[in-house]
């Protein structure tokens, strides 16, 4: 479960982001370029930025309701970019709420999962 690269990701965010992971049967985090995220069928549905904020990606109407339950933002990885529209922030409160949250990173694993599967890349002949 943990991530075996080296991150920018704050320990102690990426520790709850990964208590949050391993709570939630069926669910793997993976690691890229810094950060922890998820995927199902080559779709992401949540992840941490370097800066340490959580992202996890909704359908509507879901995402409206969680970004109005919890005061919560639409996710930027990063400040410099634009907003992920399908991705809610977690706040920093929710996140230490592992229970509360758990459901809805199964409603992303289960979103994403209902998305089309992207295709695998193709490996470069030598």
């Amino acid at each position: 479960m943990a991530t075996a690269k080296k991150t920018a990701v704050p320990p102690e965010k990426l520790a709850l982001y990964e208590k949050l992971i391993g709570s939630t049967p069926g669910i793997e985090s993976k690691s890229n370029f810094g950060a922890a995220y998820t995927a199902v069928n080559g779709n992401m549905y949540s992840m941490i930025s370097k800066y340490g904020v959580v992202g996890i990606r909704l359908p509507e109407p879901a995402r409206s309701k969680f970004i109005e339950k919890f005061d919560a933002t639409t996710f930027r990885a990063d400040p410099a970019w634009p907003p992920n529209k399908e991705y809610v922030a977690v706040p920093d409160d929710l996140l230490r709420k592992t229970a509360t949250l758990r459901p809805y990173l199964t409603a992303a694993f289960e979103y994403a999962a209902s998305l089309r599967p992207k295709p695998a890349a193709k490996k470069k002949k030598s």
